[in-house]
């Protein structure tokens, strides 16, 4: 199947344009190649670095619909398969968003994959060998993927800590594609595209995201990511102050603490 170019333009505001990414590597090409082979995609890599933007346009290049599910430590088999309802005395079966997926050949995206409960692999696990099958038990169905379908999911390794670990009989079923923030010129690019900012600001976002990125010392959960620069610089575009934009959008959804939080801040004004 012959597909869209990639490209690191943002797409007309027709129902038709795709949503924009911004190639980083080859990642384009491996997912393309990994569809035309049938091969599950894994993407590994920390939140808000690009992976859901990923599935996203590369379904709307490949032309395939798109189904996503974000899953947490309450996800189960039942809720990806379906159940069986009561609607106006009678009792129905509704397929689950998996099943769906199975039956449309579409595009199927398990968002944070590791969170989902251990009976969820067990459901996955014929979907991403050779047989390429759905065993919808309460249905009493077994089901071929249509054509078109893929299973992607996506792994943040430097959130899930125990249990929540990836098997290795798990990990070694999937084509992996790894993900990393983006490079300072090329995160400058992708604020500048998403949030419509100009050049001086960018850097300056992209310069306070490196100064975060790097305080270890600060004890943060998480490092702060691309979207939350996004949010800030859209909020700058809008005509926040910028330290109150940084504030509102990256400070306080890092962290709680007030000792963590006055020394966020003091990065801020060396920027700001």
């Amino acid at each position: 199947m012959a597909i869209a170019p990639a490209t690191s333009e943002r797409a007309d505001a027709t129902p038709a344009a795709l949503p924009w990414y911004r190639p980083i590597r080859n990642e384009c090409e491996l997912f393309a190649t990994a569809f035309e082979e049938r091969l599950p995609l894994l993407l590994k890599g920390p939140t808000g670095c690009g992976k859901t933007r990923l599935v996203e346009h590369m379904a709307a290049r490949l032309g395939r619909p798109f189904i996503t599910v974000a899953c947490h430590d309450e996800t189960s088999a039942v809720d990806l398969l379906g159940r069986w309802l009561l609607k106006g005395g009678d009792t129905v079966w509704q397929d689950g968003p998996v099943t769906r997926a199975v039956r449309e050949g579409a595009i199927l995206y398990l968002d944070e994959f590791a969170e989902a409960r251990s009976d969820v692999l067990v459901v996955i696990h014929p979907l991403t060998d050779h047989r390429r099958r759905l065993f919808v038990e309460r249905h009493d169905e077994e089901l071929e993927a249509a054509p078109g379908f893929l299973l992607v999911a996506s792994y943040n390794p430097g959130y899930q800590r125990g249990l929540k670990e990836l098997k290795p009989s798990t990990r070694q079923r999937f084509v992996t594609l790894v993900f990393d923030y983006p490079a300072p010129d090329v995160e400058v690019e992708i604020l500048q595209q998403e949030a419509a900012i100009d050049a001086r600001t960018g850097k300056a976002l992209v310069a306070l995201l490196g100064k975060l990125r790097a305080a270890d010392t600060l004890a943060l959960a998480a490092a702060p990511s691309t979207r939350l620069a996004v949010s800030a610089a859209r909020l700058i575009r809008a005509g926040v102050a910028p330290r109150a934009a940084c504030a509102a959008a990256i400070i306080e959804p890092l962290t709680d603490d007030p000792e963590i939080a006055s020394g966020l801040r003091d990065l801020v004004a060396l920027v700001f």
